[in-house]
């Protein structure tokens, strides 16, 4: 048992599938930053100064000003500015992958385009056969 393990655990695809995985949960960090750092605060001032991350809603008695007071006060809240925020990270992440993906089909188009060369010894014994039709 533990070497049909060995052998699967050591197979190219899945060692390709782990590091695939933890660079995938890398980017979607990057991509978080991204999104929570450099797109939201813009869109949130031109929307006149909203911070995403702090929208909202109290389903409890009691007046919150941020979703960190009421969270901390043990609050009921629907968080509906970071989900807005884990949309916007997902359709980021989604329009990255699709561009990967995109651009490895466009070079392997490329590559079954290439027109193939026989091989040496297939061009010799195709004229060999020519000559030989051509002698009966």
């Amino acid at each position: 048992m533990f070497q049909e393990f060995k052998k699967f655990a050591l197979r190219g695809n899945a060692i390709d599938m782990a590091v695939g995985i933890i660079l995938g949960a890398a980017f979607g960090k990057i991509i978080s930053s991204l999104v929570s750092d450099l797109i939201m605060p813009p869109i949130g001032k031109l929307m006149g100064n909203v911070d995403f991350s702090n929208l909202f809603i109290n389903l409890s008695d009691g007046e919150y000003t941020t979703l960190q007071a009421a969270q901390e006060a043990g609050a009921i809240t629907i968080n509906y500015g970071l989900f807005a925020n884990t949309v916007l990270d997902f359709v980021i992440i989604a329009f990255a992958i699709f561009m990967v993906i995109r651009q490895m089909n466009r070079l392997k188009k490329k590559e079954e385009q290439k027109p193939t060369v026989p091989p040496k010894q297939e061009v010799l014994l195709e004229e060999i056969r020519d000559l030989l039709k051509k002698k009966k």
